[in-house]
């Protein structure tokens, strides 16, 4: 059955007009800013967001006029192209054009052509040979000529008082039409939430209030073995039961008002599912590639504003699955792969929210040509290439203007894309993005999303003398831990929890509210909340937890985004103060820099010999326990090289020589034990020194380690980093 793309005009075109509003503003910014790259990549990332909607909804014309107004901005960009007079008229004219069109699709929704001589003096000005006179009045969108008479002369730019002014026109400019569309109501409805959190607010000042009521009805009670009650205290306390009561129910109302609310502004997973599966066809067939689509999950419901967000990076994600993950037909056949392609877009409901993973059965990320066009772009310092870790690579595939394509398509290869995926999930929608690639397997992205941005349940913390708010979905759980319950790893504490290291950092030191303590703030009972993005944790110590609510978290103003990413929105407490809510991803960022500079300002690195450094091979499924075991290492000399489980670290330890593998026990699919004992089957591995680290402490345990053929057998609870280098080198030592 054909899939009916006119149920998506009316959010196309709503969401297009709000780009060209930004291009408008942006472009007149520009000209008084014309060396901001930030500006220009946002300027940038809107024209590729309309091109890359409107070719999926088949709007030719639009996505021909986008294409070239991204062009010209990719030049201005790359600094091929200054931004002068004539280029930057050119793009507002291009702006008029597109909202002129937007004006014929929403009523007819049919497909304006673009204007080919505003099109070619846009592809003339990217390329740097535009003439002094394409910069000028009239250029706009040329209506359709009748077969039985002429073409008309080209219609004036857009409606609009800013494109009036532009071309010269002296009548006033007509009013666009208003139509009806689904952005009006939900307008209306994000007002109505907006006042339902101010409900909620009062409702919290009437708790207050009756608390100080009961207390005035405790100090005006008769003292005990009074004779009589006065009157008035029997008038109070009838006064607070009623105040009571009445809270009660207004409380009722207005969360079933909130919860109804709430559900107005949900529409499932398949509002951006079906149209994908459309795209996805289509990108293939471009390509010259045979794509299978499979969608799951497409009856979840997330909240509209988190719906739209996702949208603009599920385009960019399959675009470039499509473009460069999956292989052709020859490709596929030669990497010993059937024909067909596979692409996947699953949902699930996971820890209060919704992650949704999109996968491919490609090729996988190249890591070589990555770091090498990061190094040609300055990205990144060539003396720390080889100590990257895969995820560290791959994470530089968000910067702005990357693209390890060897030719610029329509489709793809522009470098524009992930960033906006990384600030839309992250800033925006207040969620995280993860991927996994393996080369020759495929890649596969996760977006981890809430349900909704209306109301978010927020835990407040105190931390430094001040509260801070955190989004509940990213807290993995609160502990009371003691500085004899941690052990000490990369120069900082950490606490083993469910067999994988947990580093513990101080809040107040993350955010530089305090300097570092000598025992890193761990006191008595020091809570600690854990928070998780993916499989990356991290231990934050706070003074103590205020409270947890659903809460309306308001996003940060546009000058105050960017930055160290710490901070993703702002909350109003109770009392009418405003509490930043932290932004989880940055605060493991933050957190794996202190722990860097806690490395490099330790002991002096200690080479184990004069020879080449010992390579080492570290096995566990815990990403926390794999990057500090790496740091401790690389911090004394050693090379490393991890593995995510014990079938990864068996095939890297036959695709390669290691001096020293150290392993978990606890791995899905093949254990620490069976590692051990397959590799001691392998004649370069019968004599390698293989130490076993795991929560696992009883005797036998310790037992079977031995029976493998384990070296040593350090538990994770009892870990001494002094203890594990000792044995280390001793081991090697005897190897060597």
């Amino acid at each position: 059955m054909a899939l009916d793309l006119r149920k998506f005009i009316e959010r196309f075109c709503g969401e297009a007009r709000d780009h060209l509003s930004r291009l408008e503003a942006g472009l007149a910014a520009l000209e008084a800013a014309p060396d901001d790259p930030e500006a220009v990549n946002a300027l940038f990332r809107s024209a590729h967001t309309i091109k890359g909607s409107a070719r999926m909804l088949k709007l030719s014309g639009i996505c021909e006029t986008a294409h070239r107004m991204e062009d010209l901005l990719g030049a201005l960009r790359a600094g091929a192209y200054r931004p002068e007079p004539t280029g930057i008229g050119l793009l507002l004219q291009g702006v008029d054009a597109i909202a002129a069109q937007l004006e014929r699709v929403a009523a007819d929704g049919g497909d304006p052509p673009a204007d080919p001589v505003l099109c070619a003096a846009l592809a003339r000005a990217a390329a740097g040979t535009a003439a002094p006179g394409d910069a000028v009045p009239g250029f706009g969108l040329a209506p359709a000529a009748a077969p039985d008479r002429p073409p008309a002369d080209p219609a004036p730019p857009a409606a609009t008082p800013a494109g009036a002014a532009r071309a010269g026109a002296a009548p006033a400019p007509a009013l666009r039409r208003v139509r009806d569309s689904v952005r009006v109501p939900l307008a209306r409805l994000d007002e109505l939430l907006r006042l339902l959190g101010e409900v909620n607010r009062v409702q919290a000042r009437g708790r207050c209030r009756l608390a100080q009521a009961r207390a005035l009805e405790r100090a005006a009670a008769a003292p005990p073995g009074a004779a009589d009650r006065p009157a008035e205290t029997a008038d109070l306390q009838r006064l607070v039961h009623g105040l009571r009561d009445d809270l009660l129910a207004q409380e009722r109302l207005a969360a079933a008002l909130n919860e109804r609310a709430l559900q107005l502004r949900m529409l499932p997973l398949a509002t951006v599912f079906d149209p994908a599966v459309r795209m996805v066809r289509d990108l293939a067939r471009a390509a010259a590639k045979e794509v299978r689509c499979e969608v799951q999950g497409g009856e979840i419901e997330l909240d509209r504003q988190v719906i739209e967000g996702l949208g603009e990076a599920l385009v960019q994600v399959l675009r470039n699955a499509v473009d460069h993950g999956l292989e052709d037909q020859a490709g596929r056949r030669a990497a010993g792969k059937p024909p067909l392609g596979h692409l996947r877009i699953a949902a699930r409901h996971a820890s209060g929210g919704v992650e949704v993973e999109v996968s491919d059965d490609g090729r996988g990320l190249d890591r070589e040509r990555i770091i090498a066009r990061a190094l040609r772009q300055g990205l990144l310092d060539p003396a720390r290439t080889a100590a990257l870790t895969d995820d560290q690579v791959w994470e530089l595939i968000y910067a702005p203007g990357l693209s390890t394509s060897e030719i610029v398509t329509d489709l793809s290869g522009r470098g524009v894309g992930m960033d906006v995926i990384k600030r839309t999930i992250g800033e925006d929608l207040h969620g995280a993005v993860t991927l996994v690639s393996r080369p020759g397997a495929g890649t596969s992205f996760t977006f981890r999303l809430p349900l909704s941005l209306a109301v978010m349940r927020v835990l407040l913390i105190a931390c430094g003398g001040q509260r801070f708010g955190l989004a509940a979905q990213q807290v993995v759980e609160l502990i009371r831990v003691g500085r004899g319950a941690t052990v000490e790893l990369a120069g900082r504490p950490a606490l083993v929890l469910r067999n994988e290291f947990v580093p513990l950092v101080p809040l107040a030191e993350l955010l530089g509210l305090a300097p570092g303590a000598p025992h890193h703030g761990l006191g008595a009972a020091t809570l600690a909340v854990v928070i998780g993005v993916r499989q990356a944790k991290l231990g934050l110590l706070v003074e103590r937890l205020v409270d947890e609510q659903s809460m309306v978290i308001k996003p940060l103003p546009e000058h105050l985004r960017g930055g160290a990413g710490l901070v993703a929105g702002l909350v109003v407490t109770d009392d009418d103060a405003l509490v930043s809510v932290l932004h989880a991803p940055g605060l493991l960022e933050a957190a794996r820099r202190v722990r860097g500079e806690a490395v490099a300002a330790g002991p002096a690195r200690a080479r184990p010999g004069p020879a080449a450094p010992w390579h080492v091979l570290v096995v566990d499924d815990s990403l926390n326990t794999r990057e500090i075991v790496k740091e401790v290492l690389e911090a004394y000399g050693y090379r490393v090289t991890t593995a995510e489980d014990g079938l990864q670290g068996w095939q890297k330890a036959l695709g390669g020589r290691f001096d020293a593998v150290l392993t978990d026990v606890e791995m899905p699919g093949l254990d620490g034990f069976a590692l051990t004992a397959r590799l001691r089957t392998n004649p370069h591995y019968q004599a390698t020194p293989i130490l076993i680290i795991t929560s696992r402490e009883t005797a036998q345990d310790k037992h079977r380690g031995v029976e493998a053929g384990a070296d040593a057998y350090i538990v994770k609870g009892a870990f001494d980093q002094s203890g594990l280098l000792d044995t280390l080198r001793n081991l090697l030592g005897d190897a060597r």
